[in-house]
């Protein structure tokens, strides 16, 4: 019965390959709990998705930068975010040293997950199905961010 348990979790819970790192950010689940309000408890710390089109950051188009909702860290410029018509956020390049990758088994594929590289925080996939100049297209929860207008 342990193998059903672990190919269930694997299909509905599991299945990430996470790396064995200590982010500078550290808090236990009831202080991330008293932090983030539960949709963005569920995506950053539970490895939740949020329902398509639901992000109001679907529609920033103003300049500034899009910031990890667990820590603030900067994550994307504005510029790099583009209409991909997912439904979510896309954009085609982080901020260097921003993002961290995982292996994400779920759902009987392999993706890549892309957490925050300060909290660990889970912020969606990356797929190679984006825009020059790379080709990759960064598709982020739009409950695990929060956008900083550029100051004029």
């Amino acid at each position: 019965m342990a193998g059903l348990g672990g190919f269930l979790n694997n299909l509905v819970g599991g299945g990430e390959d996470k790396p064995d790192e200590t982010y500078p950010v550290q808090k236990s689940d009831a202080e991330w709990k008293a932090q983030l309000d539960p949709a963005a408890f569920h995506v950053l710390r539970e490895h939740g998705t949020e329902r398509a089109g639901t992000s109001p950051l679907n529609r920033e188009k103003r300049s500034g930068t899009f910031h990890c909702a667990g820590c603030g860290q900067a994550l994307f410029p504005a510029d790099t975010k583009f209409e991909s018509g997912t439904g979510w956020p896309s954009f085609f390049k982080p901020l260097e040293g921003a993002v961290g990758e995982s292996r994400d088994t779920k759902f009987f594929m392999t993706r890549t997950e892309i957490h925050c590289s300060k909290c660990g925080g889970h912020l969606g996939h990356v797929f190679e199905d984006g825009p020059a100049p790379t080709g990759l297209r960064y598709c982020m929860n739009g409950v695990a961010m929060t956008f900083e207008p550029e100051k004029a």
